[in-house]
This record gives C-alpha cells, sequence and structure tokens, in this order.
C-alpha cells in the first residue's frame, strides 16, 4: 500500500517537474475552466489533512487550507509532495474522520492505512483528471500507468497475455 501510494505519489512529482508553469495554471475549458494546479492542490492536501491528523486520530479533508501557492506555483507542490511522501508511512491505527454535509458533521470510524488507500484512490482520479489537461497543453508523454488504478493496470497486461 504505501510502495503504490509512495511510486504514485513520486510519478506525479516527475511529470510535474516536467510542466511548463503557464501549462500547470492554465485554465482548462475541458475541466469546467479548473487547472492542474487546482487538481495538484486537492490531491496534496487531502495527504495533508491525513498526515496532520494522525497524531490526533481526527481527520476532517473538508478543512483543508486551500494553499494558493500550491495551485500556482509547480516547485511548492513538488516540494509538498516530497514532504507527504517523507512523512506518510505510519503505524496503522484507528482514527476519526469528520465530514460536514450541510449544516450537520458526520463521524465515522476509519483506520490510517484505510485512508491511505483512500488518498491512493483520489490521487489516481484526479490523475485521470490532469492527464486530460497535459494531453491538451503539451506534449509531454505520459506513462500508461498515469492515472490508472494499479488493478487496472495489472488486468490489462493479463488481458495481453491471454492473446
Amino acid at each position: 500500500m504505501f510502495k503504490h501510494s509512495i511510486q504514485t505519489l513520486a510519478q506525479f512529482s516527475f511529470i510535474l517537474s516536467e510542466l511548463a508553469e503557464d501549462s500547470y495554471t492554465k485554465l482548462c475549458n475541458t475541466l469546467s475552466d479548473a487547472t492542474i494546479g487546482q487538481h495538484t492542490r486537492h490531491i496534496i492536501e487531502l495527504y495533508q489533512c491525513l498526515i496532520w491528523g494522525y497524531d490526533v486520530a481526527e481527520v476532517n479533508y473538508d478543512q483543508r487550507k486551500r494553499n494558493k501557492q500550491i495551485e500556482q506555483d509547480v516547485n511548492f507542490a513538488i516540494n509538498q509532495i516530497e514532504i507527504i511522501i517523507a512523512n506518510l508511512q505510519k503505524e496503522d491505527k484507528k482514527i476519526i474522520v469528520s465530514y460536514e454535509l450541510g449544516e450537520s458533521e458526520v463521524k465515522l470510524e476509519s483506520t490510517y492505512f484505510r485512508e491511505v488507500m483512500y488518498n491512493l484512490e483520489h490521487t489516481i482520479h484526479h490523475q485521470a483528471i490532469i492527464k486530460i489537461a497535459i494531453n491538451q497543453f503539451t506534449n509531454i508523454e505520459l506513462p500508461n500507468s498515469f492515472g490508472v488504478a494499479p488493478s487496472t493496470m495489472q488486468s490489462r497486461t493479463a488481458c495481453v497475455q491471454l492473446v
């Protein structure tokens, strides 16, 4: 689990390092005028919420900081990913995850490992969206695994071997 999470984040960091700053912050019409930087910030801040909430065993993804520097400065974003990679691997323990739903708050029991898996899947989902903008704005050749779940990659490999 940590291996896949760290590999996914490291690959993402490398791809971000290949981007020109204007591609990182350019509005993408296809993505409802969102930017690669905004999607990147969203990924980073969910991981930050998890890591910062670990000691108190409580996480609220809705209370992320929404740090504009992450979405506007690709090098700062890469640095934040490196910090996440360095601090992600921890012992499993029970945590409470709080969600703000309208005027009410819902608290659910979870575990650190479960939330790491949630963040991995969430990252892959957003990478699939980011791939659209990268392909629209750049000539960067993305790895086949970018924005694709590990289980999908395994299934594709198995299908190729059967042919």
